[in-house]
């Protein structure tokens, strides 16, 4: 615990640290703040009588920049829980920090399995998905549907391995073959030749291991290239809410995708989604703005039970209590920090299926957490007895 008082400096500070001007903004950004605002004001605004704050910072898909950040903010304003931080790298450097501080750490818009894994932290919770939770959803799916061999186009980056080996070992151990793969920077522009290398390979499958702006020009630009059309299939690993109303239902009608939440699925999502909508100009919320809201939630009354805001007392107490909202019912935090909880799979409708701007998709199935996720006997978190 640091400071003197239960709730240090006499308030609780939280940091909203994630991209707000780059490929990821639309799925997380200024979203993902009005989230963590919607959570404060309905917990109360204050904690044992101590008021909440949030701050909020771009940490530009720098490792470096978000580590600093971090670390400016735990040690010079007091900042007690960090959230959000999409761009697994970025989360992995301040994971770093946060254990080193004993602050807690509540990632939505990262995906690397590795968070939970082998660099598992006693202050961190990984809450919306991970990427084995994305590849064993969709890419088992698609092997059902005879999408026997595969060609990766993947992020240069610690999420885009993790995505594409969660997803070759589905397809290993179902019998598919990986016939190559195309590696391209973060924000890579351009991804013709990454796209035309997979065409040539003549994979049943184009599976997409990458997010946000450059999973929207990927798709866009392999419907260019007239891949919908012939035998091929476009298969993204990684596909948000936002991204496919940037794309429109014209180019992305029929896309398979496993997502942790979609605002349209309950009424008690469909009445989260109208009060953020509100905030937003209309926009429905992405799963990681959803579970922005949904793990600051947990971490504020788990706070209030134990009466502190040390990183790890929290996280354990978060451990210690169920997860029931409208994101995810029946959930709960694994001792390696995993939050886990149904998963779903997708379509995207067609134009004349949708009633409204932001009915983008149709559910076809529910996965149960314990087939979602990866089985924690399998972990290699330390924090996990053997």
């Amino acid at each position: 615990m640091r400071g003197d008082a239960a709730i240090s400096r006499d308030v609780l500070k939280i940091g909203v640290l994630n991209d707000q001007s780059g490929v990821y903004a639309d799925l997380a950004g200024q979203g993902s703040v009005e989230a963590a605002r919607l959570a404060v004001q309905d917990f109360g605004g204050e904690i044992k009588g101590r008021p909440i704050e949030i701050l909020s910072a771009d940490h530009q898909n720098k490792p470096e920049l978000g580590a600093s950040i971090a670390r400016e903010w735990i040690e010079v304003d007091g900042v007690d829980v960090i959230v959000d931080v999409p761009t697994s790298d970025v989360a992995l450097a301040v994971q770093k920090v946060t254990e080193d501080t004993d602050t807690a750490f509540l990632i939505n818009g990262a995906a690397t399995s590795s968070l939970t894994g082998e660099f598992c932290s006693p202050t961190s919770v990984h809450w919306a998905y991970d990427t084995y939770s994305l590849a064993a959803g969709t890419v088992r799916a698609m092997l059902e549907e005879g999408l026997n061999s595969w060609f990766f186009v993947t992020a240069d980056d610690a999420f885009g391995k993790s995505l594409q080996a969660a997803a070759q070992q589905v397809i290993g151990a179902n019998g598919g073959e990986v016939r190559g793969q195309a590696r391209h920077a973060l924000n890579a522009g351009d991804l013709t030749a990454h796209l035309m290398e997979a065409q040539g390979s003549e994979a049943d499958a184009i599976g997409l291991a990458n997010a946000g702006e450059d999973a929207v020009r990927a798709v866009r630009r392999a419907h260019e290239l007239g891949v919908h059309r012939g035998p091929q299939r476009i298969v993204p690993l990684l596909l948000f809410l936002t991204d496919v109303k940037q794309l429109g239902l014209e180019v992305a009608q029929g896309l398979p995708l496993t997502t942790a939440f979609y605002w349209d699925r309950t009424d008690a999502s469909r009445a989260f989604a109208e009060r953020f909508a509100a905030r937003r100009d209309g926009q429905r919320p992405t799963m990681v703005q959803a579970g922005v809201y949904s793990s600051l939630m947990h971490y504020l009354q788990a706070a209030a039970e134990v009466g502190d805001d040390s990183g790890q007392a929290v996280v354990d107490q978060m451990k210690r209590m169920p997860v029931d909202d409208f994101f995810a019912t029946d959930g709960r935090v694994r001792p390696d920090g995993l939050m886990v909880h149904e998963m779903y799979r997708a379509r995207v409708k067609r134009p004349a299926e949708s009633e409204g701007p932001w009915d983008l998709y149709e559910i076809v199935e529910t996965i149960p957490a314990k087939l979602a996720f990866r089985p924690l006997s399998e972990s290699d978190c330390p924090l996990v007895d053997d």
